[in-house]
């Protein structure tokens, strides 16, 4: 039975606790559900855990549970009640109170307990807001046998930090089959959902892609709002995007990503038209079923996908422009790639001696500060004015709806004639991520371009790590904060730079002796 503070019976329902008519909305924030379960166990037992899930999902006044013995008689009655926020030791959830007999039942004053409760939950509330100015968050990282699972929730967590997040738990979950619905199972939501209430967090992320339904039915079992990887970086580059193009292509990722995400309700979405939906009535041009919102949502998105991409055309072309006109001045150009906040925007920094405004470029120790390409003149040493151009970060499992935004922007790099690859050398998993980017140039068609590797942050990287990745990868160990190995690694630009323009130099005396032979 469920019973209201009134006393009056709501329902009654032939099932367990999981299973009992429960109302659809809670009452707030900062107050109970409003309800008592009351209800038996015909084969005796105390509260079990389903019963004490309910109490706690659904944050009900009470839940009760009434013995029954074998001559159909009641036995004890077992009551447990939720506890406050921040609530340690082995109940942190709920109280379990002493089983009594049916007869004194009415002695446990539940009503001055729910009131205690609803105003020490209120208070913690009113303290923790005064508190918080961040969302807070919990991750989640589903392990399935990747040997970077640790690594990757990391990673999560600075993408969270950067996305404006206080992480406030994070937990690596070992699955070796996912779960359709919810991908960790019910019972592991109960226990994410119990640290968010008890840490204050509002937010649950996880490093897998979540679906639609997926994301909707994880809702609904936590209460939490649910985010994904992908959403949470489209979110950071939102975030970060500063130029007109950044902000285009932006929108163009976020708008993919969204569109196969619409749900709608069928025939229950009303419809436009002054008819209602009847052919019979209404002005010209509005009779007739109309379209649901859905359909709506989704010619919207449609027009809005049309004008961005012919605005990104647009910007295409004035990039060709540029790029032609460094061709006709034959300056080389060097692209600096590499993973997101490896220091790529600090070595341009460095190289080009933009120390103040309006030369400089953002550097900032955080995920995808750089969304745009930025191009700065500098010098090498026997090849004279070379143009360095900063690119966006890269990262691994990078989200298709975003590759297919800034591909535009990633096939400039091939204009380039030397890749510059900086790998944070200070970082633990240093090979994982330089060979992440290794893939997505392949994925571009660069893999095979002349490429320098700038070993960057080597004034803070264990020495052993650096010595190994140097022989690997026959680097160059630089810092570009501190600015040391900067002559080093010019040299060996300079170099490769020369051994293009040999190249070149040999292919086009090659033609012109083909077209003499012709002649």
């Amino acid at each position: 039975m469920l019973i209201d503070r009134r006393g009056r019976v709501l329902s009654v329902s032939v099932a367990d606790a999981k299973g009992a008519e429960l109302p659809a909305l809670r009452a707030g924030e900062n107050r109970l559900a409003g309800y008592h379960l009351l209800h038996a166990h015909p084969k005796g037992g105390a509260l079990s855990k389903g019963d004490l899930s309910t109490l706690f999902l659904n944050r009900l006044d009470a839940v009760s549970v009434i013995e029954a013995r074998n001559e159909g008689q009641p036995g004890p009655v077992h009551t447990a009640h939720l506890t406050p926020p921040g609530t340690v030791g082995e109940e942190e959830d709920w109280r379990i109170l002493p089983p009594v007999p049916v007869y004194q039942i009415d002695e446990f004053d539940l009503g001055a307990q729910v009131a205690a409760l609803e105003e020490e939950i209120a208070r913690a509330s009113r303290t923790r807001e005064a508190k918080k100015d961040r969302e807070r968050a919990l991750l989640v990282q589903i392990d399935q046998g990747e040997f970077d699972a640790e690594e990757r929730l990391e990673e999560l967590g600075e993408l969270a930090r950067t996305a404006g997040a206080e992480v406030v738990y994070k937990e690596l979950i070992y699955r070796r089959n996912l779960k359709p619905g919810t991908l960790v199972g019910a019972g592991k939501l109960e226990e994410l959902t119990s640290k968010a209430y008890h840490l204050d967090a509002d937010l649950l992320i996880f490093g897998q892609e979540l679906g639609a339904a997926q994301a909707r039915e994880i809702e609904a079992a936590t209460g939490l709002k649910v985010i994904d990887r992908t959403q949470l970086i489209l979110d950071i580059f939102a975030l970060h995007a500063q130029g007109v193009e950044s902000r285009l292509q932006v929108e163009l990722a976020q708008l993919r990503y969204m569109k196969p995400r619409l749900l709608g309700a069928g025939a229950q979405l009303s419809r436009i038209g002054g008819s209602g939906g009847s052919a019979a009535g209404g002005a010209i041009g509005t009779r007739g079923p109309g379209e649901t919102k859905l359909e709506l949502d989704r010619r919207r998105i449609n027009d809005r996908l049309s004008f961005l991409e012919k605005q990104l055309e647009g910007v295409s072309l004035r990039r060709e422009e540029r790029r032609k006109s460094r061709e006709r001045n034959a300056v080389p150009v060097v692209s600096i790639v590499g993973y997101t906040n490896a220091g790529k925007s600090t070595l341009l920094n460095a190289f080009t001696h933009a120390a103040e405004e309006p030369r400089r470029v953002l550097a900032a120790n955080k995920l995808f500060a750089t969304l745009r390409p930025t191009s700065r003149q500098g010098y090498l040493e026997g090849i004279g004015p070379v143009v360095f151009t900063d690119t966006v970060g890269f990262i691994r499992d990078l989200p298709k709806d975003l590759t297919r935004a800034f591909r535009a922007t990633l096939e400039e790099i091939g204009d380039a004639d030397v890749l510059l690859h900086v790998v944070d050398a200070a970082s633990p998993g240093a090979d994982t991520r330089l060979d992440a980017v290794n893939r997505i140039l392949e994925d571009l068609g660069f893999v095979e371009m002349p490429t320098v590797v700038a070993l960057n942050k080597a004034d803070a990287a264990e020495p052993g790590t650096l010595e190994r990745e140097t022989e690997r990868t026959g680097g160059v160990p630089v810092s570009a904060l501190a600015e040391l190995g900067l002559g080093e690694l010019k040299e060996a630009l300079a170099d490769a730079v020369s051994a293009v323009q040999r190249q070149e130099l040999a292919e086009r005396e090659e033609a012109r002796e083909v077209a003499a032979q012709y002649r």
